[in-house]
């Protein structure tokens, strides 16, 4: 970051100490020393004090981070909707793969464990959705170009736009399709025993 650089710049032009200028902004010479070598960065009422002390505006004194912040904020995004995308799919494959053997092998109590893993499964899916929706991303390839950091140009956004209305179709028809095996598989397990 270029805060550290910035703060010992105008420190050492205005002929300061790092005691003085922690004096001036209520903190200790080391948290000064601490903000120089970048191990920590300012609060917002630190910064304040700094940019009047230095007799900058903020945008001049933390020139350059805010380009890195954004970047940082990008990739903490992208972490956390690879995350929840792992842990939906393993939800996912749970709610397919478990309803046999808990059924089988707990009887009712499976059905309640199952019943609760699904709709874990469903609380899952609807953080991502509502991540695709914030970060306005619907299509594979915009999930895709988002994952690597990236936007789409506009004409490749108006294409991916074009594409939507196609997908709810073909997602709810998924959707009805997965329901209606389950319930043809429960309702075979049910009769079964």
């Amino acid at each position: 970051m270029e805060i550290g650089k910035q703060i010992r710049k105008y420190r050492t032009e205005r002929k300061l100490s790092q005691d003085d200028l922690a004096d001036m902004v209520y903190v200790t010479r080391q948290t000064i020393s601490n903000w120089e070598n970048d191990r920590n960065y300012p609060d917002i009422r630190s910064l304040v004090l700094l940019s009047s002390v230095f007799g900058v505006s903020l945008d001049i004194l933390v020139k350059g981070d805010l380009e890195q912040m954004k970047d940082e904020i990008k990739a903490e995004d992208i972490r956390i909707f690879r995350r929840d995308s792992r842990i939906y799919t393993i939800f996912l494959v749970g709610m397919i793969v478990l309803p046999m053997p808990l059924l089988r092998y707990l009887k009712e109590w499976g059905i309640v464990i199952w019943l609760l893993w699904s709709g874990a499964a469903i609380w899952w899916g609807w953080r991502i959705e509502k991540y695709k929706k914030v970060h306005d991303i619907h299509t594979y390839k915009e999930i895709v170009a988002f994952m690597e950091g990236k936007r789409l140009d506009e004409l490749e956004k108006h294409q991916e736009i074009g594409k939507r209305p196609y997908q709810i179709t073909v997602l709810i028809a998924l959707t009805a399709a997965v329901g209606l095996v389950v319930v043809l598989l429960l309702r075979r397990i049910f009769f079964h025993f």
